[in-house]
């Protein structure tokens, strides 16, 4: 039946409304509306145009020059992933476009998940219905106001009218607690304030939020940075049913592929579109390249070529007018504009050196269990019995509370085991890499600065240390800019860096691959094949765990247990459980 709202917005359109006929009548619009427009560009046959097109878009930051002179095409029901190398402006285009610094039409609402959800007295699900109530406040203030200066006839309302008609209050609170179980929460979570949940939880609200409202332009970036492996698994789910236009930005190449249906590339300071996701995207930009070389080669036998037979021409009388003639082609073709060579991205290597060899136990937990208060009946972990050594290759897999993070940090010796005992070799050197690593970097201080104050007994020349922080993709402008003003890709490989300095037999990376792009994770991943040392990776990126994790590690229920499969089995244990749970 349909809700008091549509029947009483039903009404004012002049509907007769009985049984499901608002929603049929409305779905019954949705198939045959068709988009015009007419000489002077005005749309004919919808209320509003839903498409975004912007001719020259420019942007800058910080006197960097992101795009230039290009074009911002975004389609109604598309769902874009943009990508594009750290610190080339995705972020910032997200903001622009969420602050409207560019002409985005007034009637597409947008909504930009930047922060999380505010600490205060409300409940994790009550913040997210709160939400929807004060959006379904303003669309019927908005409507009044419609009414009030444009009449009822305006093509403002029909937006207003399907907007409202798709937030229903009586469903608010099963929708919020919808997704806030897809999103990882327990109801006794969801009954928690939000002033009590982490900062990551709290994100996780925001994101609840966000899919509540369902805006006509959702804007996200990455998303998937505070959820585990089965929330960003649930989150692909439902992306890829957005009924609007979404534009997301992630590293995450399982993710891009079951949400995308479309690429945008920013590179070289413009935006590049492709149709089809990531892997199409792949191939279709290499397929293209192959293509434009092909071109270019030619191009330039046959521009060398007709400047041969100019400088052959010389002063002869008979000849000159021909060397004119060919000259005129020449001038033509540069007019008309070069075909120009593939410009290849740089590389980037995460190089670990080789730390040497050390004798066993590495890393040893005998029979350790684990609880924040201390207390066994709070145990997060109980008689674990673990070995991590210079030949190990784990990934920590399980859902958010399971004590991956935890796990790491009684290796590391951030903890103390509540029982039991953390054996450690006198001389391990251990690489770490969290969420707070780069707080370590001092944001006033340029690269160059900061590793030459931090690793002062290197003694290195200024050339050496330009080369070092190269390896890691810090380099030209960045390495003499203000870290503060560096995205946090760039930050993030600034800390390998130091990571790869200090010479670890072990590393334990918890979540790397937040802030690197596709180019940088393939590179981390090489560097970690490429190392004689152990590894112990807690991450949701499927990509990288598959290319490096020998062994799959479960954390749950006070244990670790070893996974019997690799990633991709473990992946599709978990797709057929929400299946079999809808």
């Amino acid at each position: 039946m349909p809700s008091a709202g549509a029947k009483k917005r039903a009404a004012k359109r002049g509907e007769k409304v009985e049984n499901n006929e608002v929603e049929e009548a409305l779905a019954a619009l949705e198939k045959t509306k068709i988009d015009f427009r007419n000489a002077t560009g005005e749309w004919v046959g919808v209320p509003k145009a839903r498409d975004i097109h912007i001719v020259s878009f420019s942007l800058t930051y910080y006197g960097k020059h992101l795009v230039q002179e290009t074009n911002l095409e975004l389609n109604y029901g598309r769902r874009y992933g943009l990508i594009g190398s750290n610190g080339s402006g995705k972020s910032t285009i997200l903001a622009s476009i969420a602050e409207r610094e560019i002409p985005i039409p007034d009637h597409i609402d947008i909504f930009l998940l930047t922060e999380e959800a505010e600490a205060s007295d409300r409940t994790a699900l009550q913040a997210v219905i709160d939400k929807s109530v004060n959006e379904v406040a303003r669309l019927e203030a908005e409507e009044a106001r419609i009414m009030e200066e444009e009449g009822p006839e305006s093509e403002d309302l029909q937006l207003i009218y399907d907007r409202l008609d798709r937030l229903d209050p009586s469903k608010f609170e099963a929708k919020a607690g919808e997704l806030l179980t897809g999103l990882g929460f327990t109801v006794s979570q969801m009954a928690k304030m939000t002033k009590d949940l982490s900062g990551g939880w709290r994100m996780r609200v925001a994101l609840a939020r966000a899919l509540m409202v369902c805006p006509m332009l959702l804007l996200l970036d990455e998303p998937t940075n505070h959820l585990d492996v089965e929330a960003c698994i649930w989150l692909e789910t439902y992306l890829a049913q957005y009924p609007h236009t979404l534009v997301v930005v992630s590293h995450s190449q399982d993710f891009l592929n079951n949400v995308c249906t479309n690429m945008i590339n920013l590179r070289q300071q413009q935006l590049f579109y492709y149709g089809g996701n990531y892997d199409t995207f792949v191939k279709t930009k290499s397929d293209l390249e192959v293509d434009q070389m092909k071109r270019y080669h030619k191009q330039q036998e046959e521009i060398a070529h007709i400047k041969a037979f100019i400088a052959s021409c010389g002063t002869y009388a008979n000849k000159v007018s021909q060397g004119k003639s060919r000259q005129k082609i020449l001038d033509k073709m540069e007019a008309d504009g070069l075909i120009q060579k593939v410009v290849e991205d740089k590389s980037i290597q995460f190089n670990f050196t080789d730390p040497g060899e050390l004798p066993l136990p590495i890393l040893h937990l005998d029979e350790v269990s684990f609880s924040y208060s201390g207390k066994p009946s709070e145990y997060l972990y109980q008689n674990l019995d673990l070995s991590v050594d210079l030949d190990s290759r784990v990934a920590l897999v399980g859902p958010n509370g399971a004590g991956k993070s935890t796990l790491l940090k009684i290796m590391c010796g951030d903890l103390t085991p509540s029982k039991g005992q953390l054996k450690r070799n006198a001389h391990l050197r251990i690489g770490r890499y969290q969420q707070h690593s780069v707080d370590q970097l001092d944001m006033l201080a340029t690269p160059l600065e900061f590793m030459r104050k931090e690793f002062q007994h290197l003694n290195l020349e200024i050339e050496q240390w330009r080369s070092v922080l190269g390896r890691f993709g810090v380099t030209g402008y960045t390495q003499t800019t203000q870290i503060g003003k560096l995205s946090d890709g760039q930050k993030t490989r600034i800390v390998f860096g130091m990571i790869s300095l200090n010479k670890p037999h072990i590393l334990l990376l918890d979540e790397p691959t937040n802030h690197l792009d596709m180019e940088c994770i393939d590179s981390l991943a090489e560097g970690i094949n490429n190392f004689s040392g152990g590894l112990v990776l807690v991450s949701h990126d499927f990509r990288l765990i598959s290319q490096v994790a020998k062994q799959v590690w479960i954390c749950d229920k006070k244990t670790v247990t070893l996974f019997k499969g690799d990633i991709k089995d473990y992946k599709k244990q978990i797709v057929d459980k929400q299946r079999a749970a809808k």
